[in-house]
């Protein structure tokens, strides 16, 4: 219903009362803080999957991409490509490549490359050994593309896009490395799926502060916490079957929790052909 011409508008959500819808209960956090439209942005978030056919303005795109740019990077080395994906049919590719189908309506892909391809080659330019082909070196890159896209994310959120990150471009790493023409050096990391929401996203609850947040040194988390989460999570958001995970194995739970399901994914070994491709890519982790 249209608010009343005179009616004055709602006053903002707090950012405690954020907090506290993040976290699914009273947890006495940011009282008293004003809220700033990056703070709204951030708390209020949720992945958007569903896109309207609407183009993203090349000028705004220019700007999230910049943002992605503007993101911390170890010892400046700017260790990250972006491949931006617009063309529908090679959108449909990558999803079918990821066994996404709902990626293929996103009117915007990125995917986040760590790149040291550029590095090896700035190395020979000048002369000198790339000595950096290791573990940490490959771990340096994922840092950076990840931070990238946390902050085209935060950017692409906070000027009205909706976004969802996407894991499964590793799902597929020598067809998706085929399709965007990746080099050796330069590693698929992560998808982001970007344009206007179809439909509002949701908060989803999070752990709460005692099993993330450690004072001065780490504890483990007291069980009680962590069945409180399970309670509060599925009387807020309860897994459907269809998102229950290993169920060829584990059959479907009358009662999925977070914790259960989370439990079911990593009772199964993915991705273990990385380090093979890895290592046939010309990275030496």
């Amino acid at each position: 219903m249209p608010r009343a011409k005179n009616q004055p508008a709602p006053a903002p959500e707090s950012v405690e009362a954020m907090i506290d819808r993040r976290y699914g209960f009273a947890a006495g956090r940011g009282r008293g803080l004003a809220a700033n439209p990056v703070l709204t942005a951030i708390l209020g978030r949720g992945s958007c999957r569903q896109f309207r056919r609407q183009a993203v303005p090349a000028p705004l795109l220019e700007a999230v991409l910049a943002a992605a740019q503007s993101s911390g990077s170890k010892s400046d080395l700017q260790a990250c490509s972006v491949v931006v994906l617009r063309d529908r049919a090679r959108c449909r590719r990558l999803a079918a490549a990821c066994a996404s189908p709902w990626l293929a309506a996103a009117p915007v892909l990125l995917v986040f490359c760590a790149d040291m391809r550029r590095h090896r080659r700035t190395c020979a330019r000048h002369g000198l050994p790339f000595a950096q082909d290791n573990l940490d070196g490959w771990l340096n890159a994922c840092v950076d593309a990840a931070l990238a896209l946390q902050a085209a994310l935060i950017a692409a959120e906070g000027s009205g896009l909706g976004g969802c990150p996407v894991s499964a471009v590793r799902n597929a790493l020598g067809p998706v490395s085929a399709l965007l023409r990746l080099p050796p050096g330069v590693f698929p990391l992560l998808g982001l799926a970007l344009g206007y929401p179809a439909a509002p996203a949701s908060v989803a609850m999070r752990l709460p502060p005692a099993a993330v947040l450690h004072e001065e040194f780490y504890r483990d988390c007291p069980e009680a916490e962590l069945r409180a989460y399970d309670a509060r999570r599925h009387a807020r958001e309860p897994i459907p079957p269809a998102k229950q995970k290993r169920t060829e194995l584990y059959g479907r739970a009358s009662k999925c929790t977070w914790s259960l399901n989370v439990a079911r994914q990593l009772s199964v070994t993915e991705r273990a052909d990385l380090t093979a491709f890895l290592r046939a890519r010309g990275f030496n982790p």
